[in-house]
């Protein structure tokens, strides 16, 4: 089931929505966003291999039903959700948390396509409630959840404080994301070429509180891109000791490498995800390899 809207459309128009409208989602829409989970359960790094990949399901309300959502709580986060999307991760899988960006993200991107609002909830949901729903194995755990809904007519004044402080809307400039050969040479968009749109496009990606922790190094003269976390120091430390928080920085990695393959693939330009380090000299002491996009163009 492929969107109906063009991938650079449905990123540079989504926005994340925490008040909802009371109305359920309709019967059709909830069959067809089913159905497109159901067939993208897996990140990059997980395909051919089944048994490992991210479990997600749909917890939404229906008609008549006041119960479904009950004890779903988001700490006052979210208000009025339909449902929300829920994943279990195999905790064992070097890439498990890129995947679970990756595949979450896509989902988030088919809800867009379908005029859902969404949002990332990674450290203001009640994990066990949650474990509960989705029925959690030892070997599993849920780094984050996304809530689900109607969009409500008009944002609470809420919803524009949280964005305002969070400084969603920014981004950081082309010359402090992307460089070529090292960390030294900046990448322009006429360096490029024909990536220029899936970079721009991973450059708009959402991020735990906005920090965009991604930097992607190119090969001169291939269509090699070696995508790295920038970790923010001191970020998260407190939050993955005490509250076990999973490593939101990683999961962000998994957002960009969505944005940059389905911007690519849309462009019809074809290529495969590597993990094999190219032992370029790091940016800084927090900067650490995750993943390699081989481009056949």
């Amino acid at each position: 089931m492929a969107f109906t809207k063009p991938v650079t459309q449905l990123i540079t128009t989504r926005t994340s929505v925490r008040t909802y409208s009371k109305n359920p989602i309709a019967p059709q829409t909830l069959e067809s966003l089913n159905e497109f989970i159901a067939a993208h359960q897996a990140g990059p790094f997980q395909k051919g291999a089944p048994l490992r990949r991210t479990r997600i399901r749909l917890i939404a309300s229906q008609p008549g039903d006041a119960d479904a959502l009950k004890g779903l709580g988001t700490y006052g986060v979210i208000r009025h959700p339909a449902g929300f999307i829920v994943a279990a991760m195999k905790n064992t899988d070097r890439m498990n948390l890129e995947d679970f960006g990756y595949a979450m993200e896509q989902i988030i991107l088919f809800a867009t396509d379908l005029n859902l609002g969404t949002c990332w909830l990674g450290g203001s949901f009640r994990q066990s409630n949650f474990a509960r729903a989705i029925e959690i194995q030892n070997d599993e755990s849920i780094p984050a959840v996304v809530s689900i809904g109607n969009i409500a007519a008009k944002p609470s004044l809420r919803d524009s404080v949280v964005r305002f402080i969070a400084g969603s809307k920014n981004r950081k400039p082309w010359e402090n994301l992307f460089f070529q050969q090292n960390f030294q040479t900046p990448l322009t968009q006429e360096m490029a070429g024909i990536y220029a749109t899936p970079l721009e496009m991973l450059r708009l990606g959402p991020s735990a509180s906005n920090k965009q922790p991604w930097r992607i190094v190119k090969e001169p003269e291939k269509s090699v891109f070696h995508f790295y976390l920038e970790r923010t120091p001191g970020y998260n430390r407190s939050e993955k000791f005490f509250l076990k928080v999973a490593d939101l920085q990683r999961m962000d990695i998994g957002i960009a490498l969505c944005h940059f393959e389905l911007t690519a693939r849309e462009q019809e330009l074809s290529g495969t995800w590597e993990v094999a380090d190219p032992g370029i000299a790091p940016l800084s002491e927090h900067t650490e390899y995750r993943a390699s996009w081989i481009g056949e163009q």
